[in-house]
């Protein structure tokens, strides 16, 4: 019978996603049938590859599917899988409550399935809630009931199953691309690519010196010297063999499990060429005497070089990612029992007092304790001008110091920075699929099979044309009485120029390069879904506070009641202690101020906030209610004249909040909040776009039209005096009404609107909350950066059209030329040569197009 401390059974698993490394991929109909396999999967609730990064997203349900069964299956559809590891979810791990985490570095693992083996033997021991093995690091971290197991049992059992194992401190578990980045050398990934590329090289170098030789003596040689055929053969073999073993192998475990995709095009194509050849060396009169050797190289060594400028150019398309990635600082001075320490940056922990000198790049994300120094925050907001950053400012990893010596203390490390966070989002954003990529995935899942059978008819009708007495190619060299041999060249044409590469990487390369250049000028998109949404954009909906203005209104106006008895810095000093346990912006430009005025705040009770109104409290025995008319005219408070008061401040442009103590109004607190620089000119852009501008606030409507006419919004577009809660249904409301509307706001008040929106857009400067709720978020917090963004989607979504039409244009164009080519003089014989190197160049055109979005961010505004 089991006993009481079992590991809990799964029943609710919480979904997982894994990330996977996917090699032998070519074309878009490989990457549709890895996806297909894997929704296959029993548990997978998802599953998108993209061809461009060669990778596949995978979300699964942990108590149905592993991460074993993932890979297996798609080594069972012919290509290759390795988990990747990615970085670790923003915020702080929330194990279960009284639960403890190990790292564990394991030795010995090999595969997928060595990983499962340790999964298992650890899920096995008592009081283990989770375990997660990582093979790419060689890690397992292992959340479990330190008062049932402790983590000798771990080891053991890890070693119970033939591996090794040892527990890391902290400092040792950060993941080796951290690590690696931080020593200036190469990630895993970076390191795989450039290894790729290299046997790529010299693949290539191979073929090309192999090929010129055969091409030349099959154009100025032929039949002039004995044994000509043979020499042929000899350097033909390893261009066929070496050079193009990748697309034969990738075929043959295709085909073997019935499947199709741009290989088995390549390789037909060129074996049938190459056999047919070594026919024509051996029994030349069996076949006639032609042969095509310099077709198979050609077709081989033009498409591979094709491949080889595809994977030099994704590389690039990635850059933005290994850009971010270099930022990160590598040494921090930390002070521990007052001496400064020089540590690596990942040994830093939250809390840790730091030292930035002038020139230094800032360690981590902190709080300034003493100093003062201007901060060049281009490399994350692109905004030029140094920031002037003071105690309690915040900093932000990776930026430069500049003049003056700071100390600040560390908020968050690792993981949880903002440049983490940048990285981890433009990953995901360059791994995910636009929806105008669904019609290139599904006609791409069908391309290769129709191209086989267009293939087979075009030999088939060549051959009967020819059989029949009609040939156009009668007196071609040695063929009138082969016509099956014009037949084969005409079909391996079809074949070879049929390539659906270019379909494939259309839209992907586009999004990388993309999202990348967004990510260099502080905007941060989620996907290619968001990209293209916010192409279509026909409304911006902006919520005043944070958006529009600073965010952070200061009290200018502290106006008593002559028949009150208070004085006014009793009147401040009173509202002040009520305000000062709220979060609002507008409470905390009192508290502010009354401090600034060095008054002392008493203690509050019984304090309650009311949405959109205001708050209550009881401060010193008196009854307190601070907030908008409305809120004083609900609870039954006449204004006593004091209208006209209120009247000039929201005139002014400020918000007025009116005191009652103890039932009367005792004054009349006036708060502004500046517009933001340049914020007038970034509306201006947005409208000459096409794009109606609205403004929500729950600020009065008065102060609301001041704002709106400082800024160039029409008295029509301002939504005033919304509580928090109703800001969702304004958006709606412009739905309804036939807008496609992006919403911009800042606060933890807008995620319900940002929700609620087509495209959500968190301004960088507000809370995480509406970050996580966004589409798009601006790291810098300006309206231009809205404008930018705007820009960058319609340059995207141009540049994902025109690889389309290029791609759907090249294959409707050259399949017919391919099918044809036996009537046309000068492709007869070389249709193969023709088509392998429109092919290649089908591939490259694609995605160079896409890499022309890397000057974006030269030619935004």
């Amino acid at each position: 019978m089991a006993t009481t401390n079992m590991q809990p059974a799964p029943t609710e698993a919480t979904p997982q996603t894994i990330m996977l490394q996917v090699g032998g991929m070519t074309c878009a109909s490989c990457a549709l049938r890895v996806e297909k396999g894997l929704k296959k999967v029993p548990g997978v609730a998802d599953a998108a590859v993209n061809l461009a990064t060669e990778r596949a997203q995978v979300t699964y349900d942990p108590a149905t599917a592993d991460v074993a069964a993932l890979v297996k299956k798609i080594e069972a559809t012919g290509y290759t899988a390795t988990p990747v590891i990615t970085a670790p979810p923003a915020g702080p791990a929330t194990p279960p409550q009284g639960n403890a985490v190990a790292e564990l570095a394991i030795t010995g693992m090999t595969c997928a399935s060595c990983v499962r083996r340790v999964e298992k033997a650890l899920g096995k021991v008592a009081g283990v809630a989770e375990a997660n093995v990582n093979l790419a690091t060689e890690h397992a971290t292992v959340t479990f009931d330190p008062l049932t197991t402790q983590i000798a049992d771990l080891i053991g059992a890890v070693e119970r199953t033939g591996y090794g194992a040892t527990a890391l401190t902290a400092a040792e578990a950060e993941p080796e691309e951290a690590l690696a980045a931080e020593q200036g050398a190469p990630d895993a990934e970076t390191l795989r690519r450039q290894a790729e590329l290299q046997t790529r090289q010299r693949k290539l170098i191979t073929g090309i010196a192999l090929s010129l030789p055969v091409v030349l003596l099959s154009m100025f040689a032929m039949n002039r010297f004995p044994g000509e055929n043979w020499l042929l053969l000899a350097l033909t073999i390893p261009v066929w063999g070496y050079v193009g073993g990748d697309f034969h192998r990738t075929a043959y475990r295709v085909l073997r499990h019935f499947g199709a995709n741009m290989d088995v095009l390549v390789s037909l194509g060129s074996t049938a060429a190459f056999l047919m050849s070594i026919v024509a060396t051996i029994a030349p009169r069996a076949v006639g005497g032609v042969t095509f050797y310099d077709t198979t190289a050609l077709i081989i060594t033009l498409i591979y070089l094709g491949k080889y400028l595809e994977a030099r150019a994704k590389g690039q398309a990635s850059e933005a990612i290994r850009k971010l990635a270099g930022l990160r600082a590598t040494v921090a001075h930390v002070i521990r029992n007052g001496q400064e320490l020089d540590i690596p940056v990942q040994r830093v922990r939250v809390g840790d007092v730091l030292a930035v000198r002038p020139g230094e790049k800032i360690p981590t994300d902190g709080l300034v304790l003493s100093g003062q120094s201007a901060v060049d925050e281009s490399m994350l907001t692109g905004e030029s001008v140094p920031v002037e950053k003071a105690a309690p400012d915040a900093v932000i990893g990776a930026t430069i110091n500049q003049t003056g010596s700071l100390r600040i203390q560390a908020t968050k490390v690792g993981g949880d920075t903002l440049l983490a966070g940048i990285i981890r989002l433009v990953e995901q954003a360059q791994g995910s699929k636009a929806p105008i990529q669904r019609l290139a995935d599904t006609i791409a899942g069908i391309f290769v099979p129709v191209v086989l059978g267009i293939a087979a008819l075009t030999f088939a009708g060549w051959t009967i044309a020819g059989l029949a007495g009609w040939h156009p190619a009668v007196g071609m060299m040695q063929t009138a009485q082969q016509p099956w041999v014009v037949a084969l060249v005409a079909a391996i044409a079809v074949l070879v120029v049929a390539c659906p590469c270019a379909l494939g990487l259309a839209t992907p390369t586009a999004i990388m390069v993309g999202t990348g250049q967004g990510a260099e000028a502080g905007i941060l998109i989620k996907g290619g879904a968001s990209l293209e949404r916010l192409e279509n954009v026909t409304a911006l909906l902006l919520d005043k506070t944070g958006t529009i203005t600073q965010g952070k209104p200061e009290l200018t106006d502290v106006v008593p009641n002559p028949a009150a008895p208070l004085a006014e810095a009793d009147l401040l000093r009173l509202a002040a202690a009520a305000e000062s346990a709220s979060e609002h912006p507008l409470a905390r430009a009192i508290v502010a101020g009354a401090q600034a005025r060095g008054l002392a705040l008493p203690a509050a009770t019984d304090f309650s906030a009311i949405p959109g109104g205001g708050v209550r409290a009881q401060v010193e025995g008196h009854a307190l209610l601070i907030g908008t008319r409305k809120l004083l005219a609900d609870q039954g408070i006449a204004l006593s004249n004091r209208e006209a008061q209120v009247t000039a401040l929201e005139n002014a442009g400020k918000t007025a909040m009116l005191v009652a103590v103890d039932g009367v109004v005792a004054g009349i607190l006036g708060v502004a909040d500046t517009v933001k620089p340049d914020t007038a000119e970034a509306i201006a852009q947005i409208q000459a776009q096409g794009i109606a501008v609205w403004m929500i606030t729950g600020d009065n409507r008065r102060t609301a039209a001041r704002v709106a006419a400082q800024v160039g919004i029409a008295p029509d577009h301002v939504l005033a005096e919304v509580l928090p809660g109703d800001k969702a249904a304004q958006v709606q409301r412009l739905h309804d009404a036939g807008a496609l509307v992006a919403f911009a706001g800042d606060g933890i008040n807008d995620a319900p609107a940002l929700a609620s929106a087509d495209v959500s857009i968190a301004m960088g400067t507000g809370s995480d909350i509406a970050m996580e709720a966004a589409d798009i978020t601006l790291v810098k917090g300006n309206l231009r950066s809205i404008g930018t963004a705007l820009a960058l989607s319609r340059a995207t979504m141009r540049t994902i059209r025109q690889n389309l039409f290029w791609a759907f244009g090249y294959n409707t164009l050259l399949i017919p030329l391919a099918i044809a080519s036996p009537a046309i003089p000068f492709l007869r014989a070389n249709a193969p040569i023709f088509a392998a190197a429109a092919m290649a160049l089908s591939s490259v055109t694609v995605v160079s197009n896409s890499l022309r979005l890397r000057r974006f961010h030269r030619t935004a505004h």
